[in-house]
């Protein structure tokens, strides 16, 4: 899947977008926990959990340097997030890690674009890009996971 977001042409929508994203993303590690069977990649799951988290609150602080209403959820994306991991979950933890590792690719693209975005500010890339590589990292897990 081929996302825009991360290209956007003020920092406002580029952070609103994000934020979005990022609620997108933690309510498909929600569901994952609840679907997974193994307890060593449930916590793997929360643990990467955690990270979205802490993208949304950085995030939200840039938003409110802004002067933006952070978004306070996801947008429709998001049942395509978790559908997928509803569906992935009736064949298994293997399947389930390998649909989040496609959402995963979504994440990743979005920061990178926005590192190189130039209506984000230096700070800002800096930290885009160390949510990709948190997302790098996430998606590298999965794909391993999964393979196993």
């Amino acid at each position: 899947m081929v996302t825009t977001v991360g290209t956007e042409t003020t920092f406002e929508k580029l952070v609103e977008n994000l934020i979005i994203l990022e609620h997108d993303a933690i309510a498909a590690y929600e569901k994952t926990i609840e679907k997974l069977e193994d307890p060593t990649a449930k916590q793997k799951i929360a643990e990467f959990k955690g990270d979205h988290e802490r993208h949304v609150a950085e995030l939200t602080r840039m938003a409110g340097t802004l002067g933006v209403t952070p978004p306070a959820e996801g947008d429709a994306k998001q049942m395509l997030t978790t559908g997928k991991i509803s569906l992935a979950s009736l064949i298994g933890d293997r399947t389930i890690l390998k649909a989040m590792a496609t959402n995963e690719i979504e994440t990743k693209m979005a920061y990178d674009q926005a590192a190189r975005n130039a209506v984000a500010t230096p700070e800002a890339q800096s930290f885009f890009r160390q949510a990709f590589a948190d997302e790098d990292r996430h998606k590298a897990w999965m794909d391993s996971a999964a393979a196993a």
